[in-house]
């Protein structure tokens, strides 16, 4: 396994589509590309689309294929299942792909101010036990909104009711404009090429028989953001996914 690893992260340093930061990188200095990923890297002015957390990258690249006239970026700190995606994306030599491997807390040192369209967040580990450490609490939402267009969509997908109903709470509370929401996908109206595609976690969380919950909302710039003050009951599975061995890599 680990010269499975070795191996993957030699083939990512080969990428001029995949950047890889020391941890701290963040705490250090900004990204060269800061403010100018459109003129500098993509060379286009399309709209840029996060994927953070990206896992494989699978809807990074199914985006990228979807949607030639926007940029798609996918983040994770996981550089072993980053290199999938990345893969993929140079084999179907898409233009239109990046990947960046930094821990997520360090992502506005890489886009400035109004620079990201919209940002996916698929399949987050739900941390029910630290509220700062989710990916859609207050905390971070106060990182996207310096990077996002004003009134920015975000995008949860998500296995967790717990995530799911904490989301809605924030949402509510912040009474942030509601796009889309279903705590039943696949059993929904919503279903499109997009919410169609399947990561390798989701596709577990529906062998399981988990219905996938979804909800889109757009990320006010006028308020400090608050935190719900709500008790939600916890999941009663764990998701062994996130921490189970991969296979057919």
């Amino acid at each position: 396994m680990a010269k499975n690893k070795l191996a993957k992260f030699a083939d990512l340093a080969t990428y001029d589509h995949v950047i890889q930061m020391p941890i701290r990188y963040g705490e250090q200095e900004d990204f060269k590309w800061k403010g100018k990923w459109n003129a500098e890297f993509f060379k286009n002015t399309n709209p840029i689309v996060l994927e953070l957390g990206c896992g494989k990258g699978e809807y990074t690249v199914n985006m990228a294929e979807h949607f030639p006239d926007k940029n798609f970026i996918g983040i994770d700190i996981k550089g072993a299942r980053m290199w999938r995606g990345a893969r993929q994306a140079f084999e179907k030599q898409l233009p239109n792909v990046a990947f960046v491997r930094t821990n997520i807390e360090f992502v506005n040192c890489f886009f400035a101010e109004g620079e990201i369209a919209e940002i996916w967040l698929t399949f987050p580990d739900p941390q029910m036990k630290k509220a700062t450490r989710r990916l859609t609490a207050s905390n971070f939402m106060e990182l996207y909104r310096n990077m996002l267009v004003p009134s920015g969509i975000v995008h949860l997908k998500t296995d967790s009711n717990f995530q799911y109903k904490y989301t809605e709470a924030m949402v509510a509370e912040n009474r942030l404009e509601v796009i889309k929401k279903t705590d039943d996908l696949y059993n929904s109206d919503m279903l499109d090429d997009i919410l169609s595609i399947k990561t390798f976690y989701e596709k577990q969380w529906l062998e399981r028989g988990i219905p996938i919950k979804y909800i889109a909302f757009r990320l006010s710039h006028h308020e400090p953001l608050r935190e719900p003050d709500v008790e939600i009951e916890k999941d009663p599975y764990r998701s062994f996914g996130r921490s189970a061995r991969e296979h057919n890599e």
